[in-house]
């Protein structure tokens, strides 16, 4: 068993075929198959179960993932980090769109200024996304509006946030401070898509009122939102960092929630991430900057 058998046994499970697998690898299938099997033979278990073209990653072949993607992740970073070695630190960050737009930015500039040698990539999706990039060593650090799921991330709060809702100007819930969930879920609603952190907050408090909703609109954009609910469509419930502007505008009216729906927005990265110095320098800008007590380990 190579390191070449891992690398193969990832991007086969990854690509989810043989065939694909091979073209994303430049070699045979053939020899893509052949890697499999030995894998197999060489412990004793099934690692994919074969119907007809198709495979499927058995219980044991899903375990063993986790272990490969890792010893293959780490041979990577060594490969960088040696080939690298007199050059500048690049650090992976990825974000959730509200932090990425509202609160990265500053991050971002305070972090240049106090760590000129550190080079940024960013990557800014939804919260749910960002914790798979975290997962699978796409990012080094995540800042995510909710609680990671998965059991292998670590997790450390830098910072509180607060959602509000918006209504059209006009509309019965615009500058009330008593809004009910239930009053909510009666409303036409416009709102993030499933796997954003607000949504996720939002379909919790559904639930535990026992509310069935259907959204009028799903979004992955808060400006789409925005629009929306000031073209006089719905209502919404946004991080209030995203509609601060159109509400002094005048292009939407706030509403605040009872109970009101706060946050966390948190730090993320794998429990088995090495934290470079370049890591740990931005996690402490991050805290430092929300007020937070740092801890030695930089996480949690």
């Amino acid at each position: 068993m190579t390191l070449r058998h891992l690398h193969i046994f990832v991007t086969v499970f990854q690509a989810g075929g043989i065939t694909r697998a091979a073209l994303m690898l430049h070699v045979s299938q053939p020899s893509v198959s052949l890697a499999i099997r030995e894998l197999e033979q060489h412990y004793g278990v099934r690692l994919f179960e074969r119907t007809g073209r198709s495979i499927v990653p058995t219980e044991c072949g899903k375990a063993f993932y986790g272990y490969a993607l890792h010893i293959v992740s780490l041979f990577r970073d060594m490969e960088k980090k040696m080939t690298d070695w007199d050059e500048t630190g690049t650090l992976r960050i990825g974000t959730s769109i509200t932090i990425g737009t509202h609160v990265l930015p500053s991050l971002l500039t305070a972090c240049r200024e106090r760590f000129p040698g550190i080079h940024a990539e960013v990557v800014i999706h939804n919260s749910a996304t960002i914790e798979r990039f975290a997962t699978d060593n796409s990012i080094d650090i995540g800042l995510i509006e909710n609680a990671p799921q998965h059991p292998d991330i670590r997790c450390r709060p830098f910072r509180k946030d607060r959602l509000c809702g918006i209504a059209p100007p006009d509309h019965p819930l615009a500058g009330r401070n008593d809004v009910t969930i239930a009053e909510l879920a009666s409303q036409p609603l416009l709102l993030r898509e499933k796997g954003s952190g607000g949504r996720e907050i939002l379909d919790a408090c559904f639930s535990l009122e026992q509310l069935h909703v259907r959204p009028l609109w799903e979004s992955v954009s808060n400006q789409a939102i925005i629009r929306g609910v000031a073209a006089g469509l719905g209502v919404s419930v946004l991080p209030c960092l995203l509609v601060q502007k159109d509400v002094q505008e005048g292009c939407v009216a706030p509403f605040d929630l009872q109970p009101t729906l706060e946050r966390d927005f948190n730090i993320i990265c794998h429990k088995r991430k090495y934290l470079t110095a370049p890591m740990r320098a931005f996690i402490s800008l991050c805290l430092e900057n929300s007020g937070r007590e740092r801890k030695e380990d930089g996480t949690d």
